[in-house]
């Protein structure tokens, strides 16, 4: 019985050790996580620069940076970002369609904490409606020919 009891611990001691984190790991700290665009204009991109720094013990090297959908496109560092180091991930709404957005980034690295996501919203004020209508001009194609 002991037998089994002291192989019991052994493994859960095993598993736990397996999912602690690395202390010394580079981890993000971000100056914010969410930013709020306001009340854009329709058809004008808008970007934020999200400034992070790394407060672990080694660099971090960001994987991959995906948004939510297609309408945001983000840019992050390739090189390595040392401890005690800043860096920014920018990232650039096209504002297309008209109404309220949440988008979410998601950032994928050798951090301690490996995904990170950040937000962006706002609301898009749609494009005002051209007032102006032209005049009808008489159609070539509508007319019968006169004897």
């Amino acid at each position: 019985m002991k037998k089994v009891l002291f192989t019991l611990v052994i493994a859960l001691s095993a598993v736990t050790a397996s999912f602690a984190q690395d202390a010394s790991a580079g981890d993000f700290k971000f100056k914010e996580e969410t930013w709020d665009f306001g009340t854009i204009p329709q058809g004008t991109p808008v970007k934020h620069q999200f400034t992070f720094s790394n407060t672990g013990k080694t660099p971090i090297v960001i994987s991959n940076v995906q948004a939510s959908c297609g309408c945001t496109t983000p840019t992050w560092p390739k090189e390595p970002i040392l401890p005690g180091k800043s860096e920014t991930i920018e990232v650039q709404y096209n504002a297309a369609n008209a109404g309220g957005f949440n988008k979410s980034i998601t950032i994928t690295s050798n951090a301690a904490t490996a995904t990170k996501m950040l937000y962006i919203k706002g609301t898009v004020e749609a494009a005002p409606k051209d007032q102006t209508t032209p005049e009808k001009q008489p159609s070539m194609l509508n007319t019968t020919p006169k004897n």
